[in-house]
């Protein structure tokens, strides 16, 4: 076996180790280090990726996206492995995952560990999101303040 044949079972083998959207979304993660668009940019990315969301999931982040700017004005809007993101001195605090886009049941709204949401030696960082209510969004108003504060 030639090293050209062990370079193909080993790319062979290495595709199937990631979904079509893992591998989409790593992609786009590598376009979006390349632009370095500013907040303004960053905000039209996100609308533009929002609205390519199908319902409910665009519903859900346009939602989400004037919480959390209303919530943490100092945020900057940005696109983060393709799902709307807002980050702090460059660093990303929370994110929005639709469930469309790696087809699970539901969308979820993460913290990174750039978030001050410590509280003890174990808390959540991610949330299953199914429904915005006027409950959830009172929730989710607190822990983007409390990420940023």
């Amino acid at each position: 076996m030639g090293i050209d044949d062990q370079e193909t079972k080993k790319s062979a083998k290495a595709s199937t180790r990631f979904t079509d959207e893992e591998r989409a979304a790593m992609k786009e993660r590598i376009r979006e280090q390349k632009a370095g668009a500013s907040k303004a940019d960053g905000e039209r990315e996100v609308l533009a990726k929002i609205a390519t969301m199908a319902d409910p999931d665009r519903a859900m982040a346009e939602r989400l996206h004037a919480l959390i700017m209303a919530s943490a004005p100092t945020l900057a809007p940005k696109t983060w492995y393709g799902m709307p993101a807002y980050a702090q001195d460059g660093q990303i605090v929370c994110f929005f995952q639709s469930a469309e886009k790696f087809k699970t049941r539901y969308a979820t709204l993460g913290f990174s560990d750039k978030a001050n949401l410590d509280d003890g030696t174990m808390w959540p960082v991610t949330f299953a999101l199914k429904e915005l209510t006027a409950a959830e969004e009172a929730k989710i108003a607190a822990l983007v303040k409390k990420a940023v504060s």
